[in-house]
Protein backbone atom coordinates (compact mmCIF):
# COMPACT_ATOMS: atom_id res chain seq x y z
CA UNK A 1 0.00 0.00 0.00
CA UNK A 2 1.69 3.32 -0.91
CA UNK A 3 1.70 6.10 1.47
CA UNK A 4 -0.41 8.83 1.02
CA UNK A 5 2.40 11.33 2.43
CA UNK A 6 4.85 10.29 0.25
CA UNK A 7 6.92 9.13 2.90
CA UNK A 8 10.18 6.72 1.60
CA UNK A 9 9.87 8.32 -1.70
CA UNK A 10 13.59 9.69 -2.46
CA UNK A 11 12.05 12.50 -5.21
CA UNK A 12 9.69 13.52 -1.89
CA UNK A 13 12.32 13.80 0.18
CA UNK A 14 15.18 15.71 -1.74
CA UNK A 15 12.03 17.97 -2.56
CA UNK A 16 11.38 18.09 1.56
CA UNK A 17 15.10 19.36 1.81
CA UNK A 18 15.16 21.55 -0.45
CA UNK A 19 12.11 23.19 0.83
CA UNK A 20 14.27 23.63 4.45
CA UNK A 21 17.11 24.75 2.81
CA UNK A 22 15.11 27.69 1.18
CA UNK A 23 13.49 28.24 4.42
CA UNK A 24 16.78 28.63 6.45
CA UNK A 25 18.48 30.45 3.22
CA UNK A 26 15.48 32.61 3.73
CA UNK A 27 15.88 33.21 7.23
CA UNK A 28 19.47 34.18 7.21
CA UNK A 29 18.95 36.45 4.39
CA UNK A 30 16.19 38.75 6.54
CA UNK A 31 18.74 37.94 9.75
CA UNK A 32 21.73 39.43 7.83
CA UNK A 33 19.36 42.31 6.43
CA UNK A 34 18.75 43.27 9.71
CA UNK A 35 22.24 43.29 11.11
CA UNK A 36 23.66 45.35 8.35
CA UNK A 37 20.59 47.74 8.76
CA UNK A 38 21.74 47.67 12.53
CA UNK A 39 25.45 47.88 12.03
CA UNK A 40 24.27 51.62 9.60
CA UNK A 41 22.70 52.78 12.71
CA UNK A 42 25.12 52.39 14.95
CA UNK A 43 28.07 53.88 12.67
CA UNK A 44 25.68 57.00 11.84
CA UNK A 45 24.78 57.42 15.26
CA UNK A 46 27.85 56.92 17.03
CA UNK A 47 29.64 59.92 14.20
CA UNK A 48 32.26 61.44 14.20
CA UNK A 49 33.59 58.67 16.38
CA UNK A 50 32.59 55.12 14.03
CA UNK A 51 34.95 57.00 10.81
CA UNK A 52 37.61 55.14 13.24
CA UNK A 53 36.39 51.74 12.33
CA UNK A 54 34.41 52.09 9.49
CA UNK A 55 37.89 53.77 7.02
CA UNK A 56 40.01 51.32 6.09
CA UNK A 57 43.49 52.01 4.03
CA UNK A 58 45.67 49.72 2.88
CA UNK A 59 48.95 50.45 0.94
CA UNK A 60 49.50 50.15 -3.20
CA UNK A 61 51.02 47.19 -2.64
CA UNK A 62 48.57 45.05 -0.42
CA UNK A 63 45.20 43.99 -0.97
CA UNK A 64 42.01 43.15 1.97
CA UNK A 65 39.33 40.59 2.02
CA UNK A 66 36.25 41.31 3.57
CA UNK A 67 34.07 39.07 5.13
CA UNK A 68 30.53 39.52 6.47
CA UNK A 69 29.61 37.90 9.07
CA UNK A 70 31.65 35.01 8.35
CA UNK A 71 30.98 34.94 4.47
CA UNK A 72 32.91 36.36 1.88
CA UNK A 73 31.76 39.88 0.29
CA UNK A 74 31.48 39.14 -3.58
CA UNK A 75 33.87 40.92 -6.00
CA UNK A 76 37.36 41.26 -5.97
CA UNK A 77 39.64 42.23 -3.29
CA UNK A 78 39.90 45.83 -2.15
CA UNK A 79 42.01 48.33 -2.64
CA UNK A 80 44.46 50.19 -2.84
CA UNK A 81 43.85 53.05 -0.90
CA UNK A 82 40.68 53.52 1.23
CA UNK A 83 37.80 51.03 1.62
CA UNK A 84 34.24 50.76 3.90
CA UNK A 85 33.49 48.36 6.40
CA UNK A 86 30.65 48.03 8.45
CA UNK A 87 31.03 47.99 12.53
CA UNK A 88 30.36 44.63 14.30
CA UNK A 89 29.36 42.26 11.64
CA UNK A 90 32.48 42.89 9.05
CA UNK A 91 36.22 41.79 9.42
CA UNK A 92 39.31 41.82 6.55
CA UNK A 93 42.37 40.18 6.49
CA UNK A 94 45.47 42.06 4.58
CA UNK A 95 47.47 40.29 1.63
CA UNK A 96 51.33 41.36 0.28
CA UNK A 97 51.45 41.10 -3.36
CA UNK A 98 54.80 41.40 -3.05
CA UNK A 99 57.64 38.74 -4.19
CA UNK A 100 58.36 36.71 -1.24
CA UNK A 101 61.79 34.87 -1.45
CA UNK A 102 62.65 32.49 1.74
CA UNK A 103 65.47 30.20 2.06
CA UNK A 104 64.96 26.07 1.95
CA UNK A 105 66.89 24.88 4.72
CA UNK A 106 69.39 21.86 3.81
CA UNK A 107 67.82 18.93 3.06
CA UNK A 108 70.28 15.55 2.90
CA UNK A 109 69.85 13.46 0.12
CA UNK A 110 70.49 10.44 -1.60
CA UNK A 111 71.44 10.40 -4.78
CA UNK A 112 70.38 7.90 -7.75
CA UNK A 113 74.22 6.54 -7.38
CA UNK A 114 73.82 6.67 -3.87
CA UNK A 115 76.03 9.91 -2.62
CA UNK A 116 74.43 11.62 0.40
CA UNK A 117 74.50 15.30 -0.57
CA UNK A 118 73.38 17.79 1.70
CA UNK A 119 71.34 20.75 -0.97
CA UNK A 120 69.73 24.43 -0.22
CA UNK A 121 67.70 26.25 -2.43
CA UNK A 122 66.18 29.93 -2.39
CA UNK A 123 62.50 30.38 -4.01
CA UNK A 124 60.88 33.53 -5.34
CA UNK A 125 57.30 33.85 -4.97
CA UNK A 126 53.94 36.19 -4.76
CA UNK A 127 50.36 36.17 -4.59
CA UNK A 128 48.50 35.94 -7.99
CA UNK A 129 44.79 35.91 -5.97
CA UNK A 130 44.66 37.39 -2.45
CA UNK A 131 41.09 35.70 -2.03
CA UNK A 132 42.04 32.33 -2.76
CA UNK A 133 44.83 32.34 -0.77
CA UNK A 134 42.88 33.51 2.65
CA UNK A 135 40.49 31.01 1.62
CA UNK A 136 41.72 27.73 -0.16
CA UNK A 137 44.76 27.24 2.56
CA UNK A 138 44.90 28.39 6.06
CA UNK A 139 49.12 29.82 5.80
CA UNK A 140 49.84 30.15 2.03
CA UNK A 141 53.48 30.65 2.88
CA UNK A 142 54.05 28.00 5.19
CA UNK A 143 53.00 25.66 3.00
CA UNK A 144 54.75 27.05 0.14
CA UNK A 145 58.08 26.69 2.26
CA UNK A 146 57.23 22.86 3.27
CA UNK A 147 55.98 21.83 -0.70
CA UNK A 148 59.22 23.58 -1.47
CA UNK A 149 61.54 21.08 0.70
CA UNK A 150 60.05 18.07 -0.17
CA UNK A 151 60.24 18.48 -4.07
CA UNK A 152 63.52 19.42 -3.45
CA UNK A 153 64.09 16.13 -2.11
CA UNK A 154 61.81 14.76 -4.43
CA UNK A 155 63.66 15.70 -7.52
CA UNK A 156 67.22 15.46 -6.57
CA UNK A 157 66.38 11.93 -5.62
CA UNK A 158 66.17 10.66 -9.23
CA UNK A 159 69.24 12.56 -10.32
CA UNK A 160 73.00 11.71 -10.25
CA UNK A 161 75.86 13.58 -8.37
CA UNK A 162 77.34 14.76 -12.32
CA UNK A 163 73.98 15.68 -12.61
CA UNK A 164 73.48 17.66 -9.56
CA UNK A 165 76.37 19.50 -10.24
CA UNK A 166 76.43 20.27 -13.68
CA UNK A 167 72.49 20.55 -14.67
CA UNK A 168 71.32 22.93 -11.65
CA UNK A 169 69.82 25.45 -13.95
CA UNK A 170 67.91 22.57 -15.56
CA UNK A 171 66.95 20.97 -12.27
CA UNK A 172 65.89 24.74 -11.25
CA UNK A 173 63.43 24.96 -13.81
CA UNK A 174 62.04 21.57 -13.02
CA UNK A 175 61.44 22.59 -9.45
CA UNK A 176 59.80 25.85 -10.13
CA UNK A 177 57.22 24.28 -12.50
CA UNK A 178 56.20 21.80 -10.23
CA UNK A 179 55.38 24.27 -7.32
CA UNK A 180 54.30 26.45 -9.56
CA UNK A 181 51.62 23.90 -10.86
CA UNK A 182 51.29 22.76 -7.21
CA UNK A 183 50.58 26.00 -5.51
CA UNK A 184 47.78 27.26 -8.28
CA UNK A 185 44.84 26.49 -5.96
CA UNK A 186 46.26 28.43 -3.10
CA UNK A 187 46.52 31.90 -5.52
CA UNK A 188 50.35 31.22 -5.29
CA UNK A 189 52.86 32.27 -8.46
CA UNK A 190 56.41 30.62 -8.03
CA UNK A 191 58.46 32.66 -10.17
CA UNK A 192 61.88 31.47 -9.42
CA UNK A 193 63.89 28.82 -7.94
CA UNK A 194 67.61 28.96 -7.57
CA UNK A 195 69.70 25.69 -5.96
CA UNK A 196 72.55 27.49 -3.91
CA UNK A 197 74.73 25.03 -2.94
CA UNK A 198 75.43 21.31 -3.10
CA UNK A 199 77.69 19.76 0.14
CA UNK A 200 79.66 17.04 -0.55
CA UNK A 201 81.28 14.71 1.86
CA UNK A 202 84.69 15.14 2.90
CA UNK A 203 86.05 12.23 1.88
CA UNK A 204 84.10 12.46 -1.59
CA UNK A 205 85.61 16.07 -1.65
CA UNK A 206 89.05 14.38 -1.06
CA UNK A 207 88.90 11.61 -3.14
CA UNK A 208 87.31 13.94 -6.41
CA UNK A 209 90.17 16.51 -5.49
CA UNK A 210 92.56 13.77 -6.15
CA UNK A 211 90.77 12.24 -9.33
CA UNK A 212 90.90 15.71 -10.75
CA UNK A 213 94.73 16.52 -9.55
CA UNK A 214 95.79 13.01 -11.43
CA UNK A 215 94.00 14.22 -14.63
CA UNK A 216 95.32 17.72 -14.85
CA UNK A 217 98.72 16.10 -14.70
CA UNK A 218 98.34 13.24 -17.45
CA UNK A 219 97.34 16.21 -19.33
CA UNK A 220 100.38 18.12 -18.46
CA UNK A 221 102.69 15.21 -19.02
CA UNK A 222 100.64 14.31 -22.75
CA UNK A 223 101.26 18.52 -23.66
CA UNK A 224 104.77 17.76 -22.43
CA UNK A 225 105.57 15.17 -24.92
CA UNK A 226 104.01 17.01 -27.48
CA UNK A 227 106.12 19.79 -27.11
CA UNK A 228 109.26 16.99 -26.94
CA UNK A 229 108.20 15.79 -30.50
CA UNK A 230 107.78 19.01 -31.87
CA UNK A 231 110.90 20.71 -30.62
CA UNK A 232 112.73 17.86 -32.12
CA UNK A 233 111.36 17.91 -35.71
CA UNK A 234 112.21 21.71 -35.72
CA UNK A 235 115.77 20.60 -34.59
CA UNK A 236 115.81 17.60 -37.51
CA UNK A 237 114.56 20.56 -40.06
CA UNK A 238 117.25 22.77 -38.79
CA UNK A 239 119.99 20.36 -38.98
CA UNK A 240 119.14 19.72 -42.73
CA UNK A 241 119.26 22.88 -43.39
CA UNK A 242 122.34 22.90 -41.87
CA UNK A 243 124.34 20.13 -43.44
CA UNK A 244 123.21 21.55 -46.99
CA UNK A 245 125.49 24.78 -46.38
CA UNK A 246 128.74 24.46 -44.74
CA UNK A 247 128.56 28.69 -44.56
CA UNK A 248 125.44 28.10 -42.22
CA UNK A 249 127.52 26.09 -39.80
CA UNK A 250 129.99 28.60 -39.17
CA UNK A 251 127.30 31.09 -38.77
CA UNK A 252 126.33 29.52 -36.25
CA UNK A 253 129.36 29.87 -34.83
CA UNK A 254 129.56 33.23 -34.92
CA UNK A 255 125.99 33.98 -33.44
CA UNK A 256 126.59 31.91 -30.52
CA UNK A 257 130.23 33.13 -29.69
CA UNK A 258 128.02 36.55 -29.74
CA UNK A 259 125.54 35.18 -27.12
CA UNK A 260 128.38 34.05 -24.90
CA UNK A 261 129.89 37.24 -24.82
CA UNK A 262 127.20 39.23 -24.39
CA UNK A 263 126.59 36.91 -20.89
CA UNK A 264 129.95 36.04 -19.62
CA UNK A 265 133.09 38.55 -20.87
CA UNK A 266 135.82 36.36 -19.50
CA UNK A 267 135.50 33.56 -21.37
CA UNK A 268 137.28 33.27 -24.76
CA UNK A 269 136.07 30.55 -26.75
CA UNK A 270 138.00 29.44 -30.01
CA UNK A 271 135.69 27.47 -32.68
CA UNK A 272 137.49 24.23 -33.88
CA UNK A 273 135.83 22.85 -36.82
CA UNK A 274 134.78 19.11 -36.40
CA UNK A 275 136.40 18.29 -39.79
CA UNK A 276 140.00 19.58 -38.65
CA UNK A 277 139.43 16.69 -35.37
CA UNK A 278 138.17 13.83 -37.86
CA UNK A 279 141.35 14.31 -40.12
CA UNK A 280 143.39 14.34 -36.66
CA UNK A 281 141.89 11.09 -35.80
CA UNK A 282 142.54 9.36 -39.12
CA UNK A 283 146.43 10.42 -38.88
CA UNK A 284 146.50 9.19 -35.71
CA UNK A 285 144.71 5.81 -36.69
Amino acid sequence: MSNKNGAGNPGYDMAQSQENDGDDGTANSFCIVMLVGLSWLIAIFTLPFSLCYIIKVVQEYERAVIFRMGRLLPGPAKGPGVFFILPCIDTFKTVDLRTVSFDVPPQEILSKDSVTIAVDAVVYFRVRNPTISIINVENYKHSTELLAQTTLRNILGTKSLGEILSDREQISHSIQTILDEATDPWGVQVERVEVKDVKLPVQLQRAMAAEAEASREARAKVIAAEGERNASRALKEAADVIASSPAALQLRYLQTLSAISAEKNSTIIFPLPIEMLSHLTKSKE
